[in-house]
């Protein structure tokens, strides 16, 4: 028993117990994740809690990210009382800017060159999270984003645990089937309308080798100062 003690975290944690719990316990470590979904429906602050709860448990991050610099992501997370500038500071987060919208770099060389930064990467860094595809994902034909997301999937065998974030519209409906085969896990935000105000819902779409049952959906709110909050169903409707 003191043997799996000293054996680390199983799974990339939220820091949210109630997320953690519809996520079957957390994603397992080892997993390529499709997060996907609308826009403003929350993938990104749910890889920002990912990030703060995986650092916490100890492991290394790598955050590749096409919407912030490095201050502003810091500053982002830190409005959402996700304070991460210790971790970088120790080295422990690494936070990568990526410039994805060069119309002079064909969408292959993109993907080949962030997969091949992520090989190069250190073993410490057992998480790595990309939000998000969508540009490049939008410009690519089906073999190039197969290939990327097999990539991806090879890299997870030897020991990293992915995230890909991406927007619904980037895929058409047999593409999505496609590639989420592919993905161990697939978690799908959307916004839904309750009377006049419009909440955020994840559905655990499918997460394997999950310690828990998944297929839950729950509903949530980012609150300034707070970051993710859970609405009980119940009072969403009401």
């Amino acid at each position: 028993m003191e043997d799996q003690a000293h054996q680390g975290p199983k799974t990339a944690s939220t820091g949210n117990m109630e997320i953690d719990k519809k996520l079957g316990g957390g994603i397992p470590l080892g997993s390529l994740t499709l997060v996907e979904g609308q826009s403003d429906a929350g993938k990104s602050v749910f890889c920002q809690h990912i990030t703060s709860g995986s650092l916490e448990s100890g492991l290394g991050v790598a955050y590749y990210t096409a919407e912030n610099t490095v201050k502003s992501l810091v500053n982002q997370m830190a409005s959402l009382n996700l304070d991460i500038m210790d971790y970088l500071l120790v080295d422990q987060l690494r936070i990568f800017p990526m410039n994805i919208s060069a119309r002079n770099v064909s969408p292959d060389k993109i993907f080949s060159r962030l997969t091949s930064h992520v090989e190069r990467l250190s073993a410490e860094y057992q998480v790595v999270i990309v939000d998000s595809i969508t540009t490049v994902v939008s410009h690519s034909g089906e073999a190039n984003i197969i290939d990327f997301f097999s990539t991806c999937k090879r890299l997870c065998d030897r020991g990293r645990t992915v995230f890909l974030v991406v927007h619904s519209y980037a895929f058409d409906e047999r593409m999505l089937i496609r590639i989420r085969s592919l993905c161990d896990s697939h978690l799908r935000l959307r916004l839904e309308q309750v009377e006049e105000r419009l909440i955020k819902v994840l559905e655990v779409a499918k997460v394997r080798n999950a310690e828990r049952t998944t297929g839950n959906i729950v509903s949530f709110d980012v609150e300034p100062g707070m970051g993710i909050r859970i609405i009980p169903i119940s009072k969403a409707k009401a």
